[in-house]
């Protein structure tokens, strides 16, 4: 008797559940913030990454509604075909100011924005040099654009140095890609040691700003004015759905570039618009953090005070390194990371456990916004010192 086709998806499922890896939503109930209602209870959210606390700001809100009246809901079709609004353009320009970029491009979804750029910019005869823990976007985006994919170690300028040495003359051209905050682990890549890498071997450089947007640099452009790298010839990519509290993502960098990809970024050419509402929210909220720097101020002062209250007062526990407002607690085992969870979610505190093989080892990750008071910080330390 002929078996059933999707047998293998019981098996496949049964086997996610045996590793402790099975995922399901937990449902949010509430406009965002520091304190959300989740499955019908009131909690500390930590594991938000909207940065700035943007996401439930009034001056958002009513600019997405009043595109919704001038535009309506949806954009309706590709932006070549019929879903371009001034809007669109004005975001863009928006972005590009904020970088001190000649030009910026607004997709769908940072995931998207990966995907295209780099499908465009490589195929079967070039090579990409990838950090082992880029996002899974630039690792689809790799794959999908059938260049040879070689990954150095994390954060390691030896090894990219070797890899560049060992195969760059082999190939037409050449994309080093890199975080610059890394999602999972709140890290930062070593930028400027990058670049010169590139500029050694004849490579492009495409950085992936997603969670250093709005939160790091003088004027929240991300982790390439941090470093004082503006005004390189960087291929920059972002979402507008962390810090700016939307939806979307963009690239950023030299009108050639972008004119470019507006032809070449299949993700781009086929894909609907931006609905004019995000588009309106992510300006917004570009408007607003660069009129309200202050938020930036306190979002680090509350990343300095919860790293100082772990580091004197749970010193037992694994910190990860960390530059951003990511901070993440390693513990020895999946089901540890899984118990710790849920013993936090017990005491009001939202801070889910991340599990392999999302990252390589379990830990719980801190996302922390502008808008936590102390209280909010004490009571989540006090609940880690009540997780044996």
């Amino acid at each position: 008797m002929q078996s059933n086709p999707y047998d293998w998806i019981d098996e496949s499922l049964a086997t996610i559940h045996k590793a402790d890896w099975y995922r399901s939503v937990q449902t949010i109930q509430s406009i965002p913030g520091a304190v959300v209602k989740l499955d019908g209870r009131e909690v500390i959210n930590f594991a938000s990454n909207d940065y700035l606390g943007l996401a439930g700001d009034e001056r958002l809100i009513q600019a997405a509604i009043n595109a919704t009246n001038k535009y309506g809901t949806g954009s309706t079709g590709s932006r070549l075909l019929s879903g371009h609004r001034e809007i669109h353009r004005e975001l863009e320009i928006a972005i590009a100011n904020l970088k001190q970029t000649e030009d910026a491009l607004v997709f769908s979804s940072g995931y998207l924005a990966n995907l295209g750029t780099i499908a465009a910019l490589v195929g079967k005869r070039d090579l990409i040099i990838a950090d082992e823990y880029n996002h899974s976007s630039l690792k689809n985006g790799a794959i999908l654009s059938g260049a040879t994919a070689i990954n150095y170690s994390h954060n390691n300028i030896e090894d990219l140095h070797k890899k560049l040495e060992q195969h760059r003359q082999k190939y037409r051209r050449c994309l080093i890609t890199t975080d610059s905050i890394f999602s999972m682990d709140g890290d930062l890549c070593p930028l400027p040691e990058i670049l010169a890498m590139a500029n050694s071997y004849n490579a492009m450089v495409l950085v992936d700003e997603a969670h250093a947007t709005g939160v790091l640099g003088k004027t929240g452009a991300g982790c390439v004015e941090h470093f004082g790298c503006t005004g390189n010839p960087i291929i920059q990519v972002g979402t507008l759905s962390k810090a700016l509290a939307s939806l979307g993502g963009y690239v950023a960098g030299s009108s050639i570039l972008i004119d470019f990809l507006r032809n070449r970024a299949p993700s781009w050419i086929y894909t609907t618009a931006l609905s004019p509402p995000d588009t309106a929210a992510a300006l917004a909220a570009i408007q607003t953090s660069q009129e309200q720097p202050q938020r930036r101020t306190q979002l680090y002062n509350n990343v300095n005070l919860l790293r100082e209250a772990l580091k004197n007062n749970l010193p037992h526990l694994k910190l990860l390194p960390s530059e951003s407002p990511i901070l993440c607690l390693e513990f020895p085992t999946t089901k540890d990371a899984i118990n710790a969870g849920k013993k936090l979610k017990d005491t009001g505190i939202f801070a889910p456990a991340i599990r392999p093989p999302t990252v390589p080892t379990s830990r719980i990750r801190i996302s922390i916004m502008a808008t936590h008071k102390l209280a909010h910080i004490q009571q989540l330390v006090e609940a880690l010192e009540n997780i044996d």
